[in-house]
C-alpha cells in the first residue's frame, strides 16, 4: 500500500536483542491531506531505518504493509514501511503552459477556389 503526507513527528529509535540478534525500530507519524487531517504512526525495521532523511514538515510518499495480531486475546494493528521517499512536490515543477502557447495554426489547408455564385 502507499500513502501521502506531510512528517509531523520522529520518534526516537528503539533497539534491542532478539533471539535473530541485535534489531532497530524507527517510528514516525505523518499526517494525511484532506478536509479532516488525520495522523498516522508508521514503523520502519532494521536497514530501512534512515532517521538522519526523515525531516519535520516535509511530504512523503510511504509504501508500507498492513499486519495484525493477536496477543491475550486483543488485536493490534501495525503499519511497518518497506520504502520512504520524499513526495514529488519538492521537485521543481515545470512552468504552466498557457492555451495560447499550445495554439498552432492550421497550415495545410488547400488553396481555395473563388466559385462562389453571387
Amino acid at each position: 500500500m502507499e500513502i501521502k503526507g506531510r512528517l509531523v513527528k520522529v520518534l526516537p529509535v528503539q533497539t534491542g536483542q532478539g533471539r535473530n540478534g541485535e534489531w532497530k525500530k524507527q517510528e514516525f507519524v505523518i499526517e494525511l491531506e484532506g478536509t479532516y487531517p488525520r495522523k498516522v504512526c508508521i514503523s520502519a525495521w532494521g536497514d530501512k531505518v534512515n532517521a538522519g532523511s526523515l525531516v519535520e514538515g516535509t511530504m512523503l510518499n510511504v509504501f508500507f504493509d498492513v499486519e495484525s495480531r493477536e496477543f491475550n486475546g486483543k488485536w493490534y494493528t501495525n503499519l511497518t514501511a518497506w520504502k520512504v521517499e520524499a513526495a514529488g512536490e519538492n521537485q521543481q515543477a515545470p512552468p504552466p503552459v498557457s492555451p495560447m502557447d499550445a495554439y498552432q495554426p492550421y497550415t495545410d489547408m488547400p488553396p481555395m477556389k473563388d466559385d462562389l455564385p453571387f
